[in-house]
């Protein structure tokens, strides 16, 4: 018989999570505070912000699926019917395959407009794209059309964990939370 800790996703996994889920709303901040993009518009101010809080969620999405794959979940609760299991799958593969790809699409589109990207804004990083590449452009408008569904997915995500906890009471989303065990051990 399994007891509950073992139902509980490890602290890194937690953090890992409440790390990407704050950068995410920080992000969407930033794109939504940030002023146009238009073809003679500089990379400074919220932009620039908005380019290194992408790096910074591509980087940890990377490590957080390293540690994801070294570390597998906890079991779902049996009590999760299956068809809302492999729903929960399906959508944490979306989620992460867009938490990889919108901050890639981010950056090849910022290497056509010729701006320079870094990690922490001090180690430069690569063009993804060519300076002026047609395809980078593009790549753009796609970044702005896939956060909008990466919104619903996060929208999503939430809706079913409140669901999980107030209607079905399954510890679904206590699975996710610090636990008492953990200021215990920081202590």
């Amino acid at each position: 018989m399994r007891n509950d800790s073992q139902l509980v996703y490890n602290a890194p996994a937690r953090v890992f999570h409440w790390l990407t889920a704050g950068l995410l709303l920080v992000q969407f901040v930033l794109a939504w505070s940030m002023p146009e993009v238009h073809r003679d518009t500089k990379p400074v101010g919220l932009i620039a912000w908005h380019l290194g809080v992408g790096v910074v969620i591509l980087l940890l999405v990377l490590v957080r699926l390293t540690w994801r794959v070294a570390h597998p979940a906890p079991p779902e609760p049996a009590t999760s019917p299956r068809v809302m299991r492999t729903l929960a799958g399906l959508t944490h593969i979306a989620l992460y395959a867009l938490l990889i790809v919108l901050p890639l699409m981010g950056w090849a589109n910022a290497s056509s407009r010729d701006w320079p990207v870094a990690l922490f804004a001090r180690i430069p990083l690569p063009y993804l794209s060519s300076p002026g590449s047609r395809f980078g452009h593009a790549l753009g408008d796609w970044h702005a059309n896939l956060a909008w569904v990466l919104l619903a997915l996060v929208v999503l995500h939430v809706c079913a964990a409140i669901y999980h906890h107030l209607v079905l009471r399954d510890g679904t989303l206590i699975r996710m939370l610090p636990t008492s065990r953990d200021s215990k051990s920081t202590s």
